[in-house]
C-alpha cells in the first residue's frame, strides 16, 4: 500500500517552505526584505490583507491599490545515509536520493479600495501552505517517499473599519483549496511472501525478492476559515498590530493508483495466486483523509525612529500541535472503510521571532534588512520524515524599494535561511505497529543538510 506519511501535512515548497513546517511566509516582497518582521503592523501596501486586514485603513487615502508579487524559492534538501534498513524481501544498496529541492514559485495578488474615510475593502489571492519534494526513484527511502506536491490557493475578501485615528479593525473570510499528489514505491515482496505462507521466497536467493511496485495518491478539497486583526496607533510614529488566522479543516478526497509488479517466476498455480493477491491488495480506488491546517497569531510593532529610519519586530505562534497523525482510508472496493496508511506525526506548536529595519535613502529609494528565528514543529528524529525533513531555522534578509513615480512602487527582497542539520530515524513512528511498518517500508536512518534561498519581486500601483 502507498505510505503517504506526512503526505498532505508534509506541505512546504520544494522540500519545505521558508517558514517552519509547511507554512509559506512568502506572501509579498516588501516584507521579505525584513524577514517579515512587523508583518501585522507595517501596513505598507495592500498585502496587509493577508497579514492584518485592519492595515487597509492606513493605505493611501482616497486611492485604490493593486499589488502583485512573485517569490522564487530554491530549497536544498540533501540526505546522507547512516545505517538505513531495507524492508523485508528487498536487498542491495541504494543511493541518497539527490537534492530533493528545486525551484518553485509562489505568486500573490492583492487589491484594496476605500469605501469612505472609515471603511475599506480588499481581496487577496495567495498560497499560505505548499510542498514540493522529489527524490531519485531508486533511492534508499523510496518506500517512504519519492514525490510530494501540495498546493493551496487562498481567496480572501476582507474589510477594515477605522473608528478613530488610534484604532483600526479588520476581518476577512478565506475560501482555500488544497491539491496534493504523493508517490512512493511499494514493497510487494514482504507482504506477498507472508500471504503465500512461504517467507523463504523473499529470502536473499528467493524467487520473489526485490519485487517492487509504485503507488500514487491524488486528492483535493475546499476549506473555509477567517482572519481578523486590530491595529493601535498611539502616534504617527508608532503602530502595534495583532492578527489571527483561523485553522481550516479539510476532508480530502481522491484516489490511489498502483503500478503493480507481475509475478512470473513461480510455478503457474503459485503465479496465479501471487498475482491475484497483489491485485486484491493493491487495487486502484478512492481514498479520503481528514486534514486540519493550523491557525496562526502574530503580534507586531512598527516604530519610526526618524525621518529616515524605522524599525519593526514581531512574535508569531502557529498551532501545529493540531497535527498528531495522518490517516488515509479507502472508500470503495473490498477494503472500503479500512485504513490505507496511518502515520504518527506528534507535532508541536511553534514560535517565530523577527526583527527588521529600513532606511529611507531619498525620496525614491528605501533599503531594508532583517533577521528571524523559526522553530520547527518536528522535534524528534523519530518523527522527521523524508517528505518534510524539517528543523529550526534562522533567516537573514535584505531588500530594496524604488519609487519611479508617486503611485508606482517596486520592491525586491532576498533571504537566505540556515536550516539546522537534522537526523532522521523514520521507522513509521514509535507505536505498536513499528515492527510491521519497518518490514513493509524499511527504516530510514541518516542526516539531512538543508537550506533555502528566496528571491522576490513586487509591484504596487495606486490609482
Amino acid at each position: 500500500m502507498v505510505r503517504t506519511i506526512p503526505a498532505l501535512i508534509a506541505a512546504s515548497l520544494s522540500g519545505y517552505a521558508g517558514a517552519s513546517g509547511f507554512q509559506l511566509m512568502e506572501q509579498n516582497a516588501s516584507g521579505l526584505g525584513v524577514a517579515y518582521a512587523g508583518s501585522a503592523a507595517v501596513a505598507e501596501d495592500a498585502s496587509t490583507i493577508f497579514w492584518n486586514p485592519a492595515g487597509m485603513a492606513y493605505l493611501p487615502k482616497g486611492k485604490m491599490q493593486v499589488v502583485g508579487a512573485l517569490n522564487a524559492v530554491r530549497p536544498s534538501a540533501k540526505f546522507s545515509n547512516d545505517g538505513s534498513v531495507n524492508p523485508a524481501g528487498i536487498y542491495g544498496t541504494a543511493g541518497n536520493g539527490g537534492d530533493a529541492g528545486s525551484w518553485a514559485y509562489v505568486p500573490s495578488l492583492y487589491f484594496a479600495m476605500p469605501i469612505n474615510d472609515q471603511i475599506s475593502i480588499g481581496l487577496g489571492i495567495n498560497g499560505p501552505f505548499g510542498l514540493a519534494t522529489e527524490y531519485d526513484d531508486d533511492w534508499v527511502g523510496r518506500f517512504r517517499a519519492i514525490k510530494s506536491d501540495v498546493k493551496t490557493m487562498n481567496i480572501n475578501p476582507s474589510i477594515s473599519f477605522k473608528p478613530n485615528e488610534m484604532w483600526a479593525l479588520g476581518f476577512g473570510i478565506s475560501a482555500q483549496k488544497l491539491d496534493g499528489t504523493f508517490s512512493n514505491n511499494v514493497n510487494a515482496s514482504g507482504a506477498l511472501c507472508a500471504g503465500l505462507g512461504a517467507p523463504a521466497l523473499c529470502g536473499p536467493a528467493g524467487a520473489l525478492r526485490n519485487l517492487e511496485g509504485y503507488g500514487k495518491i491524488e486528492g483535493d478539497d475546499w476549506g473555509w476559515g477567517y482572519n481578523l486583526g486590530v491595529m493601535f496607533q498611539p502616534s504617527p510614529a508608532t503602530r502595534v498590530g495583532l492578527s489571527y488566522r483561523s485553522a481550516i479543516k479539510y476532508k480530502v478526497t481522491g484516489d490511489v493508483k498502483f503500478d503493480r509488479p507481475t509475478v512470473t517466476t513461480l510455478p503457474p498455480a503459485l503465479n496465479a495466486r501471487a498475482n491475484a493477491a497483489l491485485a486484491a491488495g493493491l487495487y486502484n480506488g478512492n481514498v479520503e483523509a481528514d486534514i486540519k491546517l493550523p491557525d496562526t497569531a502574530i503580534l507586531s510593532v512598527w516604530q519610526r525612529l526618524s525621518d529616515r529610519w524605522e524599525m519593526m519586530g514581531d512574535i508569531s505562534w502557529t498551532g501545529w500541535a493540531k497535527i498528531q497523525d495522518l490517516t488515509f482510508v479507502r472508500t470503495d472496493g473490498a477494503a472500503d472503510g479500512r485504513t490505507l496508511s496511518s502515520t504518527e506525526e506528534n507535532w508541536r506548536n511553534t514560535w517565530r521571532v523577527a526583527l527588521g529595519g529600513a532606511y529611507q535613502f531619498n525620496d525614491q529609494w528605501k533599503f531594508r534588512a532583517g533577521v528571524a528565528y523559526d522553530q520547527s514543529p518536528v522535534h524528534d528524529s523519530e518523527f522527521r520524515t523524508p517528505r518534510l525533513p524539517d528543523n529550526d531555522r534562522t533567516w537573514l534578509a535584505l531588500g530594496a524599494q524604488y519609487k519611479p513615480t508617486k503611485d508606482l512602487v517596486l520592491d525586491i527582497g532576498y533571504s537566505y535561511i540556515w536550516v539546522k542539520d537534522s537526523s532522521i530515524s523514520d521507522s513509521g513512528g514509535v507505536n505498536a505497529t513499528q515492527a510491521a511498518n519497518v518490514a513493509a517500508y524499511g527504516w530510514l536512518k541518516g542526516n539531512y543538510s538543508n537550506n533555502v534561498n528566496i528571491l522576490a519581486v513586487q509591484g504596487s500601483y495606486s490609482f
